[in-house]
Parts: structure tokens; sequence; C-alpha cells
């Protein structure tokens, strides 16, 4: 049994993926042992990253938005995601309108890292969150948001702000959190019947 030990998932990162996500520990565990059969080096390149988020939309081009996503949570930086990062990432992308999940989503439209969101970056994860969209549902979207500008221009909207004036975090919070459709547009969910 010599190599048990580094196949199990530690009881520190369960612990703690078990408090700040919805995942079980049977999931959890079953997670580890995909990630360790894929990725045995411990860590997710951005192409791995890509393969996997691929999955998760077969009808659409996930490709640039999985980009983001990647950026957003590979927090220390180092190009690679780590099964913590990981797992953080599938939760925060699929599930409740926490203020985490807020957080993450300014991570995400803050394109150049520098802790302001800028019209021009809502423009840019807008066009990414639109290849996400299958082509057959586009026709379904409302007038004033079926281009990748209309979308960014409605959402830039509910901040208040002027075209060229930028947001902080809190701002971004606020807004998106006293406005259900700022809250839709941030990110893409399937259109339901």
């Amino acid at each position: 049994m010599g190599n048990a030990k580094s196949s199990a998932i530690s009881k520190e990162i369960l612990e703690d993926l078990k408090l700040n996500t919805k995942f079980t520990e049977n999931e959890l565990c079953q997670w580890y042992e995909n990630f360790q059969k894929q990725c045995p080096t411990g860590r997710i390149s951005p192409e791995e990253f890509e393969t996997i988020y691929a999955r998760f939309f077969p009808d659409s081009e996930a490709k640039t938005y999985a980009q983001h996503v990647f950026r957003s949570f590979d927090t220390n930086e180092d190009g690679t995601l780590d099964f913590k990062e990981y797992i953080i990432a599938l939760h925060m992308t699929s599930s409740g309108k926490t203020t985490r999940k807020l957080e993450w989503a300014f991570s995400l439209f803050d394109v150049d890292k520098n802790g302001y969101i800028t019209k021009t970056e809502v423009e840019v994860i807008c066009q990414a969150i639109f290849n996400l969209i299958p082509k057959e549902d586009l026709p379904k979207l409302p007038a004033d948001e079926n281009t990748p500008e209309k979308r960014a221009n409605k959402l830039w909207g509910y901040f208040e702000k002027p075209d060229n004036d930028r947001l902080a975090e809190g701002e971004f919070i606020k807004g998106v959190t006293e406005n259900e459709n700022a809250m839709r547009l941030i990110h893409y969910e399937p259109i339901t019947d």
C-alpha cells in the first residue's frame, strides 16, 4: 500500500471543500480520483481545463470563456490550477447566488486584474458568454440583448456609470445584487422553454 496516501485527498482539503462548496464527501473523492487520472501531475494546464470545460457545453464554443474562467481561478498565478482551485471553479460556475460567487464574477470580468471593471472588459466577457449560447437559442434572446454589445450595454446600464468610468468590486456586487436582470446577464444560463 505504498502509494495509497498520495492517491487519497487530504483531510484538510476535503474539509475545506465540503465547507465551501455544495459537493458531498463522496462526490469530492470521486472528482479527486478522476482528477488524479486525468492530471497525474496534480495540476491542470489551461489546455486541459478548456477540454474539461468544453464537455459541459457540447453545443457551443466554450474555449474563450474557459480561458477567462481559468484566469480568474488561478489565484496564485502559476499558470495551472490545483485540485482545490479546480473544484472551486466548478462549484462557482455551477451554483448559488452567493456573495462568493459575485466576488468570483468580479474577478472574471476584471480581465487585466487591476481591481476594477471597465465597460470594455464587460464587452470582452459578454462576447465570451455569447460564444456559449447554442446557435439555435440566439433567436430566442430578447431584442435588447441579442448581440454581445447589446448585452454589455444593458448590463453596464444597471451600474449607472458613464461609459468611460470604472467599477470597484463593491459597486459591482451591489449593482448585481439589486438587479435580478444583472444577475442573469453576468453569466450564461441555458434557455429553458
